[in-house]
Formats: structure tokens, C-alpha cells, sequence
């Protein structure tokens, strides 16, 4: 009996051992989803950036890194397909948060889109919300209503960072700043939005340590996004920083994008925008505001950054470093958007850069520079407008230091998520038949390095704008040209060799492919549906 007992025992060891990577021996992992907003491909310092962000570098440098992770080029696009795992169209929100008349463009998620917290409340996960909503206004659609615990943030495209004050975009949202169900009002200049993002975040999963149920922790800052507000003290560590302009540093860019192995001795990288001015041919005065713009910009990143050294350290102290996936983006490109300089469309300077009463954003100028080595700039298809930094740490379970190809997009994450976690997507819910998971697994890419096998393309479309990306081929066209553009993204990343003529057959294959999935999506064509008052004045994209 003892011989037998022992045999059982050895095998039943033997098995265990022999299990790949899983996390069925140990508790659930906690995960920490991060997002942040405008932000460019290469503004952290693991992306080649000399902006000061030590604790998003050791995520980094301890964790996994994508050279191609993509998004869907703006805010509300973005974060619908982030939260449902759905092609924008898909889950309601194919244009913005504005309602264009049917289900693909009813501006708010819809039913069938399950979240992120509706989908791992039901493999016994708390579910936490600090920061951008974006997905929805009406009540009925709030974080709390789509699964969340608790929320604490906005609903909308941005606030002021010192008051709460709703940006003046479009029509104004019914409430600012909110806590779970209920409006609240902070004093002017009493808290830095930002800090209050890191701080609420940090009180969910302090107050939930003791429950023994894992957490999803899903922080979406707001920050980078305009208006370039900071806190004089973040400020100051850039003074002089963007002396040197963005032609300069953008060739500093390029060169430790080299050194750090994101960027390959071969690969193009995208021309100067025409509309881009020499910083030398600049006056005194143009280059006093756009160094001070710059600066500005590079406080706020480090804000964020030290959020996340406050998030580490809270996570070390409750126990659960070890036992947490945390997940690193930006929701789409930096932007040529230059809004206190549009008239009475958005809003006008009240007060310097920096402060409060700055309204101030990036510009071209800039984006030019944080969004090196690619082409273009947010809400456009261009590798600048829907390219992200990918960075995913779990100590003892995720590499250090590794850099993937990846080709992975914002669809792929859910399925990632309800692997970890063990929630099983449900056929219905509430009644509804759900939409199926059309993104891909990356547990094998992120814990065993192997390079994502996609057979089937990824697609965009956004105001017009569509893409393919399918193997080494992209295929483009910015709205109001509906002529397409092909190119090889191994070798012409930064999109300056438009090969379709050379290509034909490749055109029409992934033109097929394009089409087959806008009308599987509810896309139709953007004349037909656009708004009559566009949100933001549009600068062609060149």
C-alpha cells in the first residue's frame, strides 16, 4: 500500500510540474490595466524618450515591451473597444460619444458588449474604475451600471486639471467630475486631477485588500491630454529641457529607439510634415511658447509616472506585488491639435501655460516629435495616429527585458484578461445574446515570448479613415480620399513608399477583406453619416 500511495503521489507531482505556464496553482491574479491620454509612441523613456519616467521604465525593463501594439486613433473609439474587446462599430461607439442615428454610432455601449467589469464580476473579481470614462453619458451607462464597483472620474473627453471644469466640446456633459453615482464639486485649485486619478486608484484596492477576492484595477488617466496643465514643481525639472527644438531632439529620438532595439537599422521612418516649421527659422517669442508648451507637456508625464511609483509601492505593501499583472498603453497618437488657437471652437488662454486657466495643447509641432518614428498624428490611420507603447509586467512570470514584434491590438486584451482570470465569456447575458470575442489570446506572446500567429487582418475605420493591417501589409486611405495606399510595414514602417501599384492583387485582397468586415461591423460610408458640425476643426494629415 505504501509502494502504491507513493506512486500515486509522484505521478499526481509529476503532472503538476509538467503544466505550462498557468496560474490554476495559485490564487487569481490581480490586474491593473493603465491607460493614458495622447500620448505618442516614443514619449517614455523605454521608448527612447528624455522625459523622466523611472517607474513606467521598470515596468518596462522588467516586463515585456511590443514594438506593434495599435489602437483605434481617439479617445471614445479606443476605450470602446479596450473595455467590450470589440471593434468599435461593434460594441456602439464607431464615430465618438455623440449619437448619429444608428446602433454602430449610438455614441454609448451597448448591451450586447459586455465589460470588463460585467465579464470578471462573474469569476469573483472587485472591479475598479479611477479616471476617463468616455464611453457614455447617460446615467444608465455609467461605470457602476456596466460593472464597475466603484468609479471615481470623468465621463467625458477631458477636464480642466485644477477645477473639474467640463472641456467645452460639443455639447457640455450633465455632470464633471463624479464618484460612484454622485456629482462632486472640489474647490478650484484644492487637488491636481491627476494625483486624485493615482489616489483613488489606491484607495479601491487598499480598502478591498481584506475581501481575499482579486481586483481589476482599470486606471485611465487623462493626462497628457490638452489643456497643458501641471504643477509648478513637475515643471521646473524641464526648464531648458526643449531648448534644442523638436528637430534635434527627434534625431535624439530616433537614435536610443535604435539603441533600445525598438527601432531596426532598416526600417523607414516617417518624413517631416510639410507644415512643420525649422525651430531655427522660429522667432525668440515662437520658441519662449513652444518650449514652454513642451515642458508643460513632459510635467505632466512625470506626474503620471510618479502615480505609478505610488501605485507600486501600495502593492508591495498590501502583498500584492507578486500576484498582479499590470498593463501599460495610451489610447491613441499624440495630436496636431492646436485648440487655443482655433477662435471661440473650444476654448481661449485665461491665464500662462501650465496654469489653470491654460488652454493650451501639443500641436503638430510636437507630436511631430512624440510620436517618432511614424507618420501623422492621432484620429488619423497612419502608423502616428494608432500606434501605442505595449508595456505588461508580472514579476516571476513575464520575462524581463523582452521585446516582441507583437502586432497586437486593443480587441486582443479581453480574451487575455478572461484566460488569467478564468471567467468564462457567456453566450447571453441579461437576456441578450452577446457579440463573440473577435481579438486573440496574447497569454503565450506576454509569458512565453512566442511571436502572436494572426491569420485574419486587423481594421480601422474612424471618420472615414480606413486601414488594414494583415502580415507585413497595411492598407490606408484618409478621408475624403477613398484611393488606397499600400505599404510593407516590416521594412516602411514610417509609411513612405506607397507600393499599391506595384501590388494589385494585394490591394484587391485586402480591400475585399476591408469591406467583408465593415459590413459584418454596421460601418457605412462617412458622408452618409457624418455630423454636420464637426468636433474638433480637421487638419489634412499629409
Amino acid at each position: 500500500m505504501k509502494n502504491k500511495s507513493f506512486t500515486w503521489i509522484s505521478l499526481l507531482l509529476g503532472l503538476s510540474l509538467s503544466i505550462p505556464n498557468t496560474f490554476a496553482q495559485t490564487k487569481k491574479p490581480n490586474i491593473i490595466l493603465v491607460m493614458v491620454d495622447d500620448m505618442g509612441y516614443s514619449d517614455l523613456g523605454a521608448y527612447g524618450s528624455e522625459i523622466n519616467t523611472p517607474n513606467i521604465d521598470k515596468l518596462a525593463f522588467e516586463g515585456i515591451r511590443l514594438k506593434e501594439f495599435y489602437n483605434n486613433s481617439i479617445c471614445a473609439p479606443t476605450r470602446a473597444s479596450l473595455i467590450t474587446g470589440q471593434y468599435p462599430h461593434k460594441a456602439g461607439v464607431g464615430y465618438f460619444d455623440i449619437n448619429l442615428g444608428s446602433a454602430p454610432y449610438q455614441g454609448f455601449l451597448n448591451k450586447e458588449s459586455l465589460t470588463f467589469g460585467e465579464v470578471l464580476k462573474t469569476a469573483g473579481y472587485n472591479t475598479f474604475l479611477s479616471g476617463k470614462w468616455h464611453v457614455g453619458k447617460d446615467k444608465s451607462v455609467w461605470p457602476t451600471q456596466r460593472g464597475f464597483d466603484q468609479f471615481y472620474g470623468i465621463l467625458g473627453g477631458g477636464a480642466n486639471y485644477f477645477d473639474a471644469e467640463d472641456i467645452p466640446l460639443g455639447k457640455p456633459y450633465p455632470v464633471a467630475l463624479i464618484e460612484n453615482n454622485q456629482q462632486i464639486h472640489p474647490k478650484p485649485n484644492s487637488y491636481y486631477f491627476t494625483d486624485e486619478v493615482t489616489n483613488h486608484a489606491i484607495k479601491f484596492i487598499s480598502e478591498q485588500n481584506q475581501s481575499e477576492k482579486p481586483f481589476f484595477l482599470y486606471l485611465a488617466y487623462t493626462a497628457p491630454h490638452w489643456p497643458l496643465q501641471a504643477l509648478p514643481e513637475d515643471i521646473a525639472k524641464y526648464k531648458g529641457k526643449y531648448d534644442l527644438g523638436w528637430d534635434a531632439l527627434r534625431k535624439n529620438r530616433l537614435a536610443k529607439l535604435k539603441s533600445l532595439g525598438l527601432l531596426d537599422e532598416k526600417q523607414t521612418v516617417a518624413e517631416k510634415d510639410t507644415e512643420i516649421p525649422e525651430w531655427d527659422n522660429l522667432t525668440y517669442d515662437e520658441k519662449e511658447l513652444w518650449k514652454a508648451k513642451m515642458e508643460v507637456y513632459a510635467a505632466m508625464l512625470d506626474r503620471v509616472d510618479q502615480g505609478i511609483g505610488k501605485l507600486l509601492t501600495s502593492l508591495k505593501e498590501l502583498k500584492q506585488d507578486e500576484n498582479t499583472l499590470i498593463v501599460f498603453i495610451s489610447d491613441n497618437g499624440a495630436p496636431a491639435e492646436d485648440v487655443a488657437h482655433w477662435g471661440d471652437k473650444v476654448g481661449k488662454n485665461s491665464g500662462p501655460v501650465g496654469t489653470s486657466g491654460s488652454f493650451e495643447s501639443q500641436g503638430k509641432n510636437w507630436s511631430f516629435l512624440s510620436n517618432s518614428p511614424f507618420r501623422s498624428f492621432k484620429s488619423f490611420a497612419f502608423e502616428g495616429g494608432i500606434s501605442s507603447p505595449f508595456i505588461a509586467w508580472f514579476p516571476k512570470k513575464i520575462k524581463g527585458g523582452s521585446i516582441n514584434k507583437g502586432t497586437a491590438h486593443l480587441i486582443d486584451l479581453a480574451p487575455t484578461f478572461y484566460e488569467l482570470a478564468e471567467a468564462k465569456y457567456p453566450e447571453t447575458f441579461n437576456g441578450l445574446k452577446t457579440n463573440p470575442l473577435p481579438g486573440k489570446n496574447l497569454t503565450n506572446l506576454l509569458f512565453e515570448n512566442k511571436e502572436l500567429q494572426r491569420e485574419e487582418g486587423i481594421f480601422w475605420e474612424r471618420a472615414g479613415n480606413r486601414a488594414v493591417r494583415k502580415g507585413k501589409w497595411k492598407l490606408v486611405s484618409i478621408y475624403p480620399s477613398y484611393q488606397w495606399q499600400l505599404f510593407d510595414i516590416d521594412k516602411d514602417r514610417g509609411e513612405t513608399q506607397n507600393v499599391a501599384s506595384k501590388f494589385p492583387l494585394v490591394v484587391d485582397a485586402l480591400s475585399n477583406d476591408y469591406f467583408k468586415w465593415a459590413d459584418q461591423n454596421g460601418v457605412v460610408d462617412y458622408d452618409n453619416i457624418k455630423p454636420t458640425t464637426p468636433l474638433l476643426p480637421v487638419r489634412k494629415s499629409k
